[in-house]
């Protein structure tokens, strides 16, 4: 027997044929409708009738007792059946975090969406070629070996006169430099601060009387030092020789301040220095790289920051360089001017800018950007070739960033210390934890991103040199170093905590292609990396935070598109099993993610498939999770069929999170075909399919449009996202509010299900108007309200649920909006007038 059986009620629900074919046997009338006061008056008479026979009527109400106390115990159990999937960790009846967790995914899966090949973040190797006359260097960082001492040739100066562009507060550099003669130039490398350096220097020196040349055995102006020997061996240098050889000269040194115990130089030696090149009327410029080491030098009186220059200008004076050259037609200033506004439309197309993924341009970027947008307007580079090099860009960065970074850590050391543990890995890992926690968590607030960075931090020091514990620096953090030194920028937003908007500051890269060019260098070309980042993505797993494991999910995801061996090993199957909910939505995120990718795609159904039959309680519980946003199956009727299966085995042990992830599937396109698979089950035969289709019903009526919004951009339903879904559909989709509208009264004509129902239905009435007296869900409420009250019955339960509200003592249901909502239910051409005299 049923639970309903058991209680007195039907063994199935009562099923809805339309509006004029119900009967009040159908309508289970006597069992579920709500007393009135007369109904009541007349069982009270036939209680007193039936004192002549106390025996058996002391019988009948025992048999009543335990019929009311078995339908209790079967409307609790219907009750827990329909709790989010994860209230077992946030309490019975507080409510969870999956709205802001959908949320934090759509805004997560937009940042890994560029538009790329098989992988969203798919490497071009595209590295240098000759076209023309034409060098295109992919890898056009140019390092500073074999650069680091000696004269700065007249041939590089006069083409930095040519082609530099001044950055923001250049003059004020310059009077600086000219007023004491050193300058602490801070910037992030890459943004053309050494390019600034040298521009200084030439300036302050004074330029050659010819720029086309210098004399033969002329002095150079302009020389490089040395960075071993600091700022100690250059005041040195310039006292030990004498004053007319170095007389006038420009001197550019730039330290190194992340290496194990490197020291800046204090403002003694600065003070020094300053005085050595005065005495011989030189200059120095000396560059740094921004961090908690250079504050110190760059707070004093010699420290200026550099700004990177204008992107568009540098493209602008790069694609000019690039372009003189080759315009070689009669009127060749105009064909030059043609042949610029050609290559600057081109950069501005929308295919072209979502390849090269960045909003600044450093100079070495604009100088390959120009390069190929040149060769192109000149036929020698096709639009792939273009494409393919214009996507290297965000990928160099990125293999800059982490190339070597621990070469120095893992070099013997020159003098051993006993029993000393390497220094400075603290230091020299967090601005590369700093840049992948931004990949993962991009969008989140920053206290989470630099959170998340520095137990990444901690992750790579203990990986890189297991026998000591790394020291754990609490006030060497520098934000504006970070966002300088990882391309970042901080924005004003707002934060779901607790389920309540809060402002913050959110944290992105300044570029869509460097999340995806993050993870895919430190995940295909550092391997011994891959550990200490897997237990980094078990960490934020358990983090309460949507924002932050909702993040790292869909960022594992991307992780094991790239290698789904590993990550499967390493990630899906050991969360996917996990004891805490959390772990296990965090297990099927990644799942969908890699689904994403039409080679994995296959994979991932058939082991969804595989685990929705023959897996472990909480495999398939991650399964059911993995079907829900609807790429685990190969059509909806597949993945129903699956939720079935894991809903209705070991009676109905699962059936909340098979019920809510169908719901899942309504706000998908394919949202008739749930809801005809949905009264399949109401009224199946077996008891455990009526009650998935009956706990899918009522999960359909308290579940928000946030909570399943789909990642189409299109969706009818994005502008609903408060709403909840069942009206929303009936606005976006007028042909599902019949189905909608039959399967919810045969939820509220079921005995087990009525309770939980009925407040459901009440929480829909309630949100006709927000809190804020705006109106809210009226138009959904005037879709589906007529469509479930079409029958005197109906009424006379809304009309009591109605009461029910105006009376509560809680939060009484204003007497206005009780009538409004009844003048919706009822169509005006049934009003009899009645309702008027009755109020």
């Amino acid at each position: 027997m049923t639970d309903d059986q058991q209680a007195g009620g039907g063994a199935e629900p009562a099923p809805r044929k339309g509006a004029d074919a119900r009967s009040p046997e159908a309508d289970g009338k006597a069992r579920n409708d709500p007393p009135r006061a007369d109904e009541g008056k007349a069982e009270g008479d036939e209680g007193a009738a039936g004192n002549d026979a106390p025996e058996e009527g002391d019988v009948k109400k025992d048999q009543g007792k335990k019929q009311e106390e078995e339908r209790e115990r079967a409307a609790g159990r219907f009750k827990e059946h329909t709790r989010d999937p994860l209230a077992e960790e946030q309490g019975e009846d507080g409510t969870t975090d999956l709205a802001a967790a959908s949320r934090a995914r759509r805004a997560t899966r937009m940042l890994f969406d560029t538009g790329r090949d098989l992988n969203s973040f798919d490497r071009s190797y595209f590295q240098s070629a000759h076209i023309g006359d034409i060098h295109l260097r992919m890898d056009a960082r140019h390092s500073g070996a074999g650069m680091r001492s000696g004269p700065v040739p007249d041939e590089e100066l006069r083409r930095l006169r040519r082609v530099h562009v001044e950055p923001q507060g250049y003059v004020q550099l310059r009077n600086a430099l000219g007023a004491r003669r050193l300058l602490v130039l801070g910037a992030a490398p890459g943004t053309g601060r050494t390019s600034t350096a040298l521009s200084l220097l030439d300036e302050v020196t004074g330029p050659a009387a010819d720029a086309t040349g210098t004399e033969p055995g002329a002095r150079p102006r302009v020389r490089r030092v040395d960075p071993d020997g600091g700022v100690r061996k250059l005041a040195g240098s310039l006292a030990g020789e004498g004053e007319e050889a170095r007389r006038g000269t420009g001197y550019l040194l730039e330290l190194s301040l992340t290496g194990p115990g490197a020291l800046p130089p204090d403002e003694m030696d600065l003070d020094g220095l300053a005085a050595a090149l005065a005495r011989c009327e030189s200059y120095a410029v000396v560059v740094v790289t921004v961090g908690s080491a250079a504050n110190p030098l760059l707070a004093g009186r010699y420290g200026k920051l550099c700004p990177p220059a204008p992107t568009q200008e540098l493209l602008t004076t790069r694609l000019r360089e690039r372009l003189e050259e080759h315009a070689a037609a009669p009127d060749g200033e105009v064909r030059l001017e043609d042949l610029l506004a050609g290559a600057e439309e081109l950069a501005v197309r929308q295919d072209v800018k979502d390849a090269v993924g960045l909003k600044d341009l450093r100079p070495a970027e604009a100088e390959l950007l120009a390069s190929l947008l040149a060769a192109h307007q000149l036929g020698e580079v096709s639009r792939d070739e273009l494409l393919a090099g214009c996507r290297s860009l965000a990928a160099d960065q990125a293999q800059e960033w982490f190339a070597g970074v621990d070469r120095a850590l893992t070099a013997p050391p020159a003098e051993p210390e006993g029993g000393a543990g390497r220094p400075g890995t603290a230091a020299l890992f967090h601005p590369v934890a700093f840049r992948i926690a931004l990949a993962v968590l991009g969008g989140a607030s920053h206290s989470a991103v630099a959170t998340a960075a520095h137990l990444l931090t901690w992750e790579l020091s203990v990986q890189c040199d297991p026998d000591h514990t790394p020291a754990r620096p609490l006030f060497c953090d520098d934000p504006v170093a970070d966002l300088a030194l990882s391309r970042a920028e901080l924005t004003d937003g707002r934060l779901e905590v607790a389920g309540t908007e809060v402002p913050a500051r959110l944290i992105w890269y300044r570029g869509s292609a460097l999340p995806s060019a993050v993870l895919t260098e430190i995940w295909d070309r550092h391997f011994p990396v891959r550990a200490p980042i897997v237990r980094w993505l078990r960490l934020l797993a358990d983090d309460p935070r949507p924002q932050v494991w909702m993040r790292a999910a869909v960022a594992a995801g991307e992780l094991c598109a790239r290698d789904f061996d590993h990550g499967y090993a390493e990630l899906i199957r050991p969360l996917a099993e996990a004891a805490t909910p959390r772990r296990r939505i965090f297990a099927a995120t990644t799942l969908d993610q890699a689904a994403g990718h039409a080679s994995h795609r296959k994979a991932v159904r058939k082991l969804v498939d595989d685990w929705s039959r023959y897996g472990t309680k909480a495999l398939r519980w991650t399964a059911a999770m993995a079907l829900g946003y609807g790429n685990a199956a190969d059509t909806t009727e597949d993945a129903l069929d699956a939720l079935a299966r894991i809903g209705v085995r070991d009676d109905g042990e699962q059936l909340a999170v098979a019920s809510f992830n169908a719901v899942r599937l309504l706000a998908l396109p394919d949202g008739a075909k749930v809801l005809r698979r949905m009264a399949d089950w109401t009224h199946h035969k077996r008891a455990e399919y009526q009650d998935l289709g009956l706990v899918t019903t009522v999960r359909l009526a308290v579940t928000s449009v946030d909570e399943v919004l789909s990642d189409e951009p299109d969706s009818p339903l994005a502008d609903r996202a408060d709403w909840p879904l069942p009206l929303a559909l009936a606005v976006s989709r007028p042909e599902l509010v019949l189905p909608m509208a039959d399967l919810m009264w045969s939820a509220l004509n079921t005995a087990r299900s009525k309770d939980v129902a009925l407040d459901a239905l009440e929480s829909l009435l309630r949100s006709a108007v927000r809190g804020d007296g705006t109106e809210g869900t009226r138009p959904g409420l005037a879709a589906l309200l007529p469509a479930l009250a079409t029958e005197e019955n109906d009424r006379r339960r809304l009309d009591w649920l109605l009461r029910r509200m105006m009376n509560d003592p809680e939060d009484p249901l204003p007497d206005a909006q009780a009538r409004s909502l009844w003048w919706l239910a009822v169509p005006p051409k049934e009003r009899t007038g009645e309702e008027d005299s009755h109020g």
